[in-house]
């Protein structure tokens, strides 16, 4: 049989920033295996950006003609990486058309549409894949291994604290993210990639959560307030945010040109929006306490303000305490600079000083010990990569178990519904509630 014939043929839905990875995985080093048999998108320009990306012909459909893709394009595989609030849409029609999916995290924004989606798999058979990079960062499996060795023991609680840092975090606010009616705020967007970690490390499932968040940094109010506001709503063409360290210059950017500043005449979308101007809905301050089925708890915080980019996690557990630190950048410098393609691609800091990874097992009556992990190439840490492999590539065991499903995607994105309930409820909400109801 001819190899064409054998491969199989995908969509890609919503061609972004973000997409530029999958479609280069499927025109390179993939194309043996599946074809880039489609594009789809609200703005035709950023699909035929795309295509010269990778030098192909690529059919492109509008986002209304989705229907008739699936349909005329005979599609095996839909790859989403919309914009979050239409991902249920795309990966319900894509399994009733008898398609498998991959989608971005997070799987969807609501409890409403994660039901829909689960549904939607047990009705169909289909699969949903969650593209949950971090899994694959190697210093996570580390961490993932050590646990499940028992090296600490039985876990009674997690601490863990996740910093953006002036640049990463600005850039949220910048874009179709600062409205939470699209991404669900940064519990949904961002940390769904940090509850889907503790939820594979420890092997177990949220079952209360109380949370307490706020915007304190960003936006209108605070940025009169403490002088930090200028006076433009987007920084394109805005003299007053031409020495701004908190703007973004598209005109800067082939990448950020190619994409958005080109494309505005079609959708009107401004990808440089004034981070402390009004019509900002999410959070950028937020501290989470989760009890788990295994009884384990977790303290979490979110900075999205932070003078450097990293996290820290700690692990306390009946026979010891594993500790990690990692440094993706150690601080920001304050002049006017568009983020580095390799940041707007892989969700990493345009920070000027590689910062450490640090992994130390702390085992009772016994010397701390540090943990060497080699670190990976590329995106978030050489996840990218690997995930890519996983998808894509041909099938390999996997002991860690780090591929996603629908109901890991269920099970992540459910720890930021129930906090962004507490948020306005003022008490815990048990997360059984949300997705049973």
């Amino acid at each position: 049989m001819p190899a064409d014939t054998a491969r199989r043929r995908a969509a890609v839905v919503g061609l972004g920033a973000r997409a530029r990875l999958f479609t280069q995985a499927l025109a390179g080093p993939y194309s043996d295996r599946i074809e880039a048999a489609a594009f789809c998108d609200v703005n035709s320009h950023r699909m035929a950006v795309h295509n010269e990306w990778i030098d192909a012909s690529v059919p492109s459909y509008a986002a209304e003609d989705f229907g008739e893709l699936l349909r005329r394009e005979r599609i095996d595989l839909v790859v989403v990486t919309s914009v979050d609030r239409t991902h249920d849409d795309y990966i319900v029609r894509a399994l009733e058309a008898g398609c498998d999916v991959v989608t971005e995290k997070p799987m969807t924004t609501d409890a409403d549409k994660a039901r829909r989606i689960l549904d939607a798999v047990h009705r169909t058979g289909r699969e949903v894949r969650v593209a949950f990079n971090y899994r694959y960062n190697p210093v996570h499996s580390a961490v993932r291994e050590l646990l499940a060795s028992g090296a600490t023991g039985e876990v009674g609680s997690v601490h863990f604290e996740w910093l953006l840092d002036l640049r990463h975090g600005a850039d949220y606010f910048r874009r179709w993210h600062r409205d939470k009616a699209n991404s669900g705020g940064l519990m949904v967007h961002k940390a769904t990639h940090h509850f889907d970690l503790v939820n594979w490390w420890l092997g177990t499932e949220p079952e209360t959560v109380y949370a307490q968040g706020g915007l304190f940094f960003y936006g209108d109010e605070a940025g009169a307030r403490r002088g930090l506001a200028r006076d433009y709503t987007r920084a394109h063409g805005s003299p007053a945010a031409k020495d701004d360290p908190f703007a973004v210059h598209l005109k800067d950017s082939p990448l950020l040109s190619a994409l958005y500043l080109d494309a505005e005449a079609e959708d009107g979308y401004h990808r440089d929006q004034n981070v402390f101007g009004p019509g900002v809905t999410i959070e950028d301050d937020m501290a989470v306490l989760v009890r788990y089925a295994t009884g384990a708890t977790l303290t979490y915080h979110l900075t999205a303000y932070a003078p450097w980019e990293g996290y820290r996690i700690a692990f306390n557990g009946s026979e010891g305490r594993l500790e990690l630190l990692v440094e993706e950048s150690t601080w920001t410098r304050s002049e006017v600079a568009v983020p580095g393609d390799s940041a707007v691609l892989h969700g990493e800091s345009a920070g000027d000083t590689a910062g450490r990874t640090e992994l130390t097992l702390r085992r009772f009556w016994e010397p701390p010990r540090e943990i060497e992990v080699p670190t990976g190439e590329g995106g978030h840490g050489g996840g990218d990569v690997r995930m890519l492999a996983d998808l894509f590539g041909e099938p390999a065991p996997d002991p860690l178990g780090r591929a996603a499903n629908a109901t890991d995607g269920a099970r992540s994105l459910v720890t930021g519904l129930a906090a962004n309930r507490s948020f306005e409820s003022g008490g815990p909400v048990r997360t059984r509630d949300l997705l049973d109801s």
